[in-house]
């Protein structure tokens, strides 16, 4: 079931790419975010089994939030880590929400940023 987001939004991207032109380099800056978020994720996941100082948990949604929420999916999928945590799993789905909806008015033909 996470997969199929990160799926969700690939199909959503290549529609606005063929639809409005949208240029292939804003969807590429969910790549280097999501390596980033990955790693993060990686680190905090060692540190607690370490029972070394974590990553906040703020921190790790704003990563999501600001584009790298596909490389949250397949860390939390692959390293087990803030899977199963409700609270943490229902914030997160609400950045990844937030993130698509932005993303959304900023490459449509209607969007201010596009008029520029």
């Amino acid at each position: 079931m996470p997969y199929l987001s990160i799926l969700l939004f690939g199909a959503v991207f290549a529609g606005a790419v063929l639809a409005w032109h949208v240029p292939l380099w804003a969807g590429a800056l969910y790549l280097p975010a999501s390596v980033v978020c990955f790693v993060v994720y990686a680190r905090d996941k060692a540190a607690a089994r370490a029972a070394r100082r974590r990553t906040p948990e703020r921190t790790l949604l704003l990563l999501g939030l600001l584009c790298g929420w596909p490389g949250a999916v397949m860390a939390q999928q692959w390293l087990r880590h803030k899977s199963s945590k409700r609270p943490f799993q229902m914030a997160f789905w609400g950045t990844v929400l937030c993130n698509m909806a932005a993303f959304a008015y900023l490459v449509s033909p209607l969007s201010f940023v596009r008029m520029l």
